[in-house]
């Protein structure tokens, strides 16, 4: 099996980061705080504006997409990033293309002076949280509504936080599938 390799998009391959996203929000819509009919009809430039306003990495295995995550900051703490839009095509599910993608925004979040990464999820999702966990993020006890709409039904979200900052107290989970170092290839 060929490897899995993860790269930042540029602006120009707005089309492909636009095609994965709706791909995202149509097989996933509990998992994002947008819905399909919020994004399908957006022009060039509304795409092209995301591309500039946050990173969007893209996981890919002989060419193909296997995923996507936006990195940019997390606006209530300068010092840090968020990892958002995190999503992973079906057929490539349990291959490592998620472990992938949140260790290249690690990487690249530390490498642009970032201390922490916040990643927010649905508190029903065991499985991403269960993921998150695993990789290293840890609860802040932080609830948000999932989208505006759900305010009446309850849905929230939890926020979990990744230092990125080397802490010698801190013990490493020696069950984890982590790799040695969280520094995938980001092309």
């Amino acid at each position: 099996m060929a490897e899995i390799t993860v790269r930042v998009l540029d602006e120009s391959e707005w089309r492909l980061y636009r095609d994965l996203r709706l791909r995202a929000l149509e097989e996933s819509p509990e998992s994002f705080s947008a819905q399909l009919a919020d994004e399908v009809d957006h022009d060039e430039q509304f795409w092209r504006g995301r591309m500039d306003r946050y990173q969007q990495l893209l996981a890919e295995r002989d060419g193909r997409p296997q995923g996507i995550a936006s990195l940019g900051p997390y606006a209530a703490e300068p010092s840090a990033g968020e990892i958002f839009g995190l999503y992973v095509v079906p057929e490539a599910r349990n291959t490592g293309v998620s472990w992938r993608l949140v260790a290249a925004a690690a990487a690249l979040a530390s490498r642009e002076g970032h201390r922490q990464l916040y990643y927010w999820v649905g508190i029903d999702n065991g499985r991403a949280i269960g993921f998150a966990k695993n990789f290293g993020f840890r609860s802040t006890g932080a609830r948000r509504p999932s989208r505006e709409s759900d305010l009446a039904l309850g849905d929230s979200e939890t926020a979990l936080v990744l230092s990125l900052v080397l802490d010698d107290t801190s013990v490493p989970n020696p069950t984890s599938k982590k790799p040695a170092s969280r520094e995938g290839p980001i092309r």
